[in-house]
């Protein structure tokens, strides 16, 4: 049973009125008597008495309102509430990075909290191997993603930040004391790659299988994080492939990050569920392109 139809019924019984309940809800008076008569149908009989000058409730029309009203009542309060939550900025917003709270997701938190202070953000951490587990699940509202994505039941904004690539190395490597490679010396190595269900595009970005030129690029297997990535590395059993800021921030004196210049750079957005955006969401990404 459509709530739509129990909202006509309930309507058109307090105004007694096909035009003056259609005003009120905003539809023709022939869409509500439409409505009325496909609850009439469900229920199998006239929940109403109809003549060229009234309209009135049948007696079972009249006990179905009793019945109903309570019901109703509490189910119009509740989405009531609810289209207020999605179109006020308050409360928690949940928020969820990937392992590296980068200057980009700090200066966003800031913007959104300052311009929105009756809305706080949590910030959540989503691993790379899986990150969209937390967002389908309901466990965050939006996330930080690499971008693009192509996920049919996800939206993302615009890129928030544009970054050269490095590659992470044991200091025994040859090429640990390099300025930079070229996108082409990766064929001599071996990389390391992501398991899970990381996007095919998230793949490709951490562990290319080819250079740009076609050659072949060694795997060194995968790994589910940053840190499992990053000890293989210490231990010279492969090499790893980091955006600029995340190289930053996993400085670490038994790994050297050198630039690789010749890779596509990447690229930092944000993505929510279609049906999960609200205004606060929106107000999020709008603080985020507001800070680039």
């Amino acid at each position: 049973m459509e709530f739509r139809e129990l909202e006509c019924f309930v309507v058109l019984s307090e105004e007694l009125h096909f035009a003056k309940a259609a005003e009120r809800l905003y539809l023709s008076p022939g869409r509500v008597s439409q409505l009325v008569r496909a609850l009439e149908t469900r229920i199998g009989a006239r929940l109403f008495e109809r003549t060229s000058r009234r309209v009135r409730l049948t007696p079972l029309g009249e006990r179905f309102l009793a019945d109903l009203r309570p019901a109703y009542d509490g189910l119009a309060v509740a989405v009531a509430r609810a289209r207020s939550a999605a179109r006020s900025v308050e409360g928690v917003l949940r928020v969820g990075f990937l392992g590296t709270p980068t200057d980009v997701v700090t200066a966003t938190v800031r913007e959104f909290e300052r311009l929105n202070p009756a809305c706080e953000v949590e910030l959540v951490e989503v691993p790379m191997a899986d990150p969209f587990g937390k967002l389908r699940a309901g466990r965050v509202d939006v996330s930080f993603t690499l971008l693009p994505v192509d996920e049919p039941d996800l939206v993302t904004g615009a890129g928030l930040n544009k970054v050269p690539m490095k590659v992470a190395l044991s200091p025994r490597h040859p090429l640990a004391g390099r300025s930079r490679i070229e996108a082409e010396e990766l064929a001599g190595l071996a990389l390391v790659g992501l398991d899970g269900p990381a996007p095919r595009r998230w793949r490709e970005l951490t562990a290319p299988a080819t250079t740009p030129l076609g050659s072949a690029i060694p795997s060194a297997g995968t790994v589910s994080t940053s840190q499992e990535g990053l000890t293989l590395v210490a231990l010279n059993r492969g090499a790893m492939l980091f955006c600029t800021p995340t190289a930053a921030y996993h400085g670490r004196d038994d790994v050297t990050f050198v630039p690789v210049e010749g890779l596509p750079d990447s690229v930092l957005g944000l993505v929510w569920r279609k049906e999960g955006e609200t205004a606060a969401v929106r107000a999020f990404q709008q603080a985020g392109v507001g800070h680039e």
